[in-house]
């Protein structure tokens, strides 16, 4: 583009930049800090007190900072800390679950992944390929669909009534003819998942491709992850499913436990 409206974009391009800039700064002055004042912040990053107030008041209506009230200085909020910790987690299951994908690949010789949560999709975040794996694709950092795919569809399952509710809500796309695409169906298969404790599909997301997946828990004992093997229909055929499921629950245990979960799993 080119042209006034060309120039107009680059330059609100520009803004953008500089004020998502800013507000990282705002956060590492806090964090260097402890608690600062929109003076403080302003001297700090050079600018106007207002243009301070402006993107302080924008990182404490996400919860990122908090205004201590008897003194009217901000510190870092909560936002902060759940941040934080989503990105531990995923760093601790990526790390622990790396041996259990190579065992389980090794023994079942085909595709381990381990997924997790992200909004309305299954995001992979460690993956294993067994001797017998067909497919050379990379899943890691993909995102798949909820009600589609094994380790979505338990993700889904265990998720909080808001999450389910949102989901079942909207259109669900068809993949294959086999894709669960009406809410009450899937609002049922979901419910069977809970009590049978795994997922699995048949083609549901590809044409020949099934999978099973089962709950990891966290040391509180929710769901974050689920790990899933999969590979081509003619070789894990759906009578296979119930024998499968117990190697893929078995690893999703020994996984739960290695993040700090002793509990019972179902």
């Amino acid at each position: 583009m080119s042209g006034p409206q060309g120039e107009s974009a680059a330059r609100g391009s520009v803004v953008a930049v500089q004020s998502v800039d800013r507000a990282l700064s705002v956060l590492e002055i806090l964090a260097a800090c402890g608690e600062a004042g929109v003076t403080e912040v302003a001297a700090e990053l050079g600018v106007h007190k207002s243009t301070a107030f402006r993107l302080v008041a924008a990182l404490e209506s996400r919860g990122f900072v908090e205004q201590l009230a008897d003194r009217g200085k901000y510190r870092l909020g909560f936002g902060v800390v759940r941040l934080a910790g989503a990105a531990a987690a995923q760093l601790d299951i990526a790390r622990e679950g790396r041996p259990i994908c190579e065992a389980l690949a090794a023994d079942l010789q085909e595709t381990v992944n381990i997924a997790i949560l992200d909004g309305d999709r299954a995001v992979n975040v460690s993956q294993a390929r067994g001797p017998a794996a067909l497919s050379t694709h990379n899943w890691v950092g993909q995102g798949t669909p909820l009600h589609a795919t094994s380790s979505g569809k338990v993700l889904l399952a265990y998720a909080s009534d808001a999450v389910r509710k949102d989901v079942l809500s909207r259109e669900l796309p068809r993949y294959t003819p086999a894709t669960i695409s009406d809410p009450e169906v899937l609002r049922q298969h979901l419910d069977l998942i809970v009590d049978q404790g795994w997922a699995a599909t048949a083609e549901e997301y590809e044409v020949g491709l099934n999978a099973l997946a089962a709950p990891v828990r966290g040391a509180d004992g929710d769901v974050f992850a689920a790990l899933s093997v999969s590979g081509p229909s003619f070789r894990i055929d759906s009578e296979d499913f119930p024998r499968l499921a117990r190697r893929v629950l078995s690893g999703a245990e020994e996984l739960s436990r290695r993040l700090g979960f002793f509990g019972q799993t179902r």
